[in-house]
């Protein structure tokens, strides 16, 4: 596969320096004792000859898990439980099939197969259809510090899962930040809706080009660049805090991450149930661990 038509060796060295070893081999675990064990014996009868200077076929490999039917069992033409993927691509199509393979779980995980929940992703995809199309009648260029963290936060969860293969949870990220585009009254900001259209297409590529073109872009997507995210801007410099009287928690507040335990008392009683628990109380005690709690004992 290499070099197919070279007529007068196996493959060049340059094809086998150009190609070679495979990057990434995804099969299940009944490609163990078949194809994977075959391809990697002969590989290796290569390499011992000097065909190939790899020892080893692939640099990576992953097993997939297997989708079982809706009851649970491994598909079979005899237990009648086979879905056809044919028939959701009909009513649902090719974009809710694949978003929906890769929500149900981790990549590796054995998972039932359940259609009524395919609806969900179609749902979602018309979310971000509408959230593109509001970008693209409004125009909006300027966008706030919170929306701007959130897509941040976003593109680099996304990037990050996508390289390690955990695609149910970079969906999930993208679910988070397509419902606070949703939140802004139609005020979504084209960056945003470019970032989002392109994150989108790795897993729904026709919704994906759908959106893009609605944002004017001329060329297909697959031609631009991945999305590049700020390290500062995904940090956090505020955290939210329980604060609890007596151990009972009765108000929130949200304070700068190094807030020292003045400022965080301070925030504390402006919280109008926290300073009811307290009116004529003496405070005897205060629990105080920097970004996670504060502990107002009183009697």
């Amino acid at each position: 596969y290499t070099d197919p038509n070279n007529s007068e060796a196996a493959f060049s060295s340059k094809a086998d320096e150009d190609w070679m070893p495979v990057d990434l081999y995804i099969g299940g675990a009944e490609h163990a004792v078949l194809h994977l064990l075959y391809a990697r014996f002969w590989h290796q009868v290569m390499f011992d000859l000097g065909y190939t200077k790899h020892p080893e076929p692939f640099q990576k490999l992953v097993h997939q898990g297997m989708i079982l039917g809706t009851d649970g069992e491994k598909m079979s033409k005899s237990r009648g439980n086979v879905i056809n993927p044919d028939d959701i691509v009909d009513v649902q199509g090719a974009d809710a099939l694949r978003m929906y393979e890769m929500f149900m779980g981790p990549l590796e995980a054995v998972k039932p197969w359940q259609t009524s929940q395919v609806s969900g992703v179609v749902r979602f995809q018309k979310k971000v259809y509408n959230v593109v199309t509001s970008a693209v009648e409004n125009n909006v260029q300027e966008m706030s510090q919170e929306t701007t963290k959130i897509l941040h936060k976003t593109m680099k969860k996304v990037t990050e899962d996508m390289e390690g293969m955990s695609f149910n949870t970079a969906i999930s990220a993208m679910m988070v930040l397509t419902n606070h585009l949703q939140s802004l009254d139609g005020q979504v900001p084209v960056e945003a809706a470019e970032k989002l259209a392109l994150m989108v297409s790795p897993i729904a590529p026709h919704l994906g080009e759908e959106c893009w073109s609605l944002l004017g872009n001329k060329e297909s997507l697959a031609y631009a660049p991945w999305v590049e995210y700020d390290e500062e801007l995904c940090v956090d410099n505020t955290v939210k805090m329980g604060v609890q009287v007596n151990g009972k928690v009765r108000g929130q507040i949200e304070i700068p991450k190094d807030a020292d335990q003045e400022l965080a008392m301070a925030e504390a009683m402006k919280e109008s149930r926290v300073e009811a628990q307290l009116d004529g109380k003496d405070i005897k005690k205060i629990i105080f661990v920097p970004g996670r709690i504060l502990n107002i004992v009183a009697k």
